[in-house]
């Protein structure tokens, strides 16, 4: 039996789970691997979902919770990605699967993307979403100054591996 809470995460999950897409593309360089991480995205994102207060947006909060998870992972990578065995409840998920073919202008982009460090991964992710600097600032736990700073510095990364 489903109860309102998890009928509530689910509905959350599928009108966001794009934004878990993102995050697995930039940190992964395979479906295997991007499949794992969206995985383990949303069972990180259920264990903390009855720690969400509401303060931000669910996207916004949802972002730092993936944006966690795949750093962390990403960091630990030399061990196995473990993926636990989503709730049973979550089966109710509709998957839908990444159609890479729409976002084919973008490959370049997110190849770019993911030779930058972790904090200007996200930072770059955060701002393709129209994330305005406070939110950025918030999910990444920096200044809003700071993240303007580097902001522009990775901008100016990227403007040179996309045009040598």
């Amino acid at each position: 039996m489903t109860t309102e809470l998890e009928k509530k995460f689910i509905k959350e999950l599928e009108v966001n789970q794009n934004i878990i897409h993102k995050v697995c593309r930039a940190y992964t360089n395979n479906a295997s691997d991007h499949n794992d991480l969206f995985q383990e995205i949303s069972i990180q994102l259920w264990k903390a979902y009855d720690k969400f207060r509401g303060d931000s947006k669910f996207s916004t909060w949802m972002y730092r919770v993936a944006l966690n998870t795949a750093i962390s992972l990403y960091r630990r990578s030399k061990r196995q990605v473990k993926t636990g065995e989503l709730y049973d409840n979550l089966k109710e998920l509709e998957y839908e699967a990444y159609d890479d073919s729409t976002e084919q202008q973008l490959a370049m982009l997110y190849k770019a993307i993911y030779t930058l460090n972790d904090v200007d991964k996200a930072l770059v992710l955060l701002y393709l979403e129209d994330k305005p600097y406070k939110d950025i600032a918030l999910c990444l736990g920096i200044s809003e100054v700071n993240a303007r700073v580097k902001m522009n510095r990775a901008k100016n990364k990227l403007k040179e591996m996309l045009n040598p």
